[in-house]
């Protein structure tokens, strides 16, 4: 909602006072409060729930070994399982979570389960966290 001068009256008051003592400029402060809460509204509508999910499925250290072992192509899960060293009930459970995140993707042949990365988007973000981490 603007006001006859164009200015936004939804800006929240106390935060351009906070960024105010913060950055020493009332104007500087306004503008970009009014800049934030335009960013923060576009990230809200977007919902940030979907990347959340992928990245807690991707942060767990057995399902971030099973997305590396998939890098190498599709595999079965009695491969995936000999190659953890986990039941089969730990790694189809692993697998469903990499799976409704997006991750991977599955492929029945038979009583058989075979998986692979979903997309190369995936082997990319492998990838780009192992460089942040040698960044370090």
């Amino acid at each position: 909602m603007s006001d006859e001068t164009g200015e936004d009256t939804n800006i929240d008051e106390n935060a351009i006072c906070s960024l105010a003592r913060l950055i020493g400029d009332t104007g500087k402060a306004r503008t970009r409060t009014r800049k934030l809460s335009s960013l923060m509204k576009t990230i809200d509508m977007e919902g940030p729930e979907g990347e959340v999910e992928v990245f807690k499925a991707a942060a767990d250290p057995c399902r971030l070994r099973i997305l590396k072992l998939l890098k190498e192509g599709e595999l079965c899960v009695c491969e995936i399982m000999t190659a953890l060293s986990k039941p089969q009930s730990s790694t189809s459970h692993h697998l469903s979570i990499l799976r409704e995140a997006g991750l991977v993707k599955e492929r029945r042949d038979g009583k058989w389960s075979y998986y692979r990365l979903a997309d190369g988007a995936v082997n990319e973000m492998i990838k780009q966290a192992e460089v942040l981490k040698k960044k370090q």
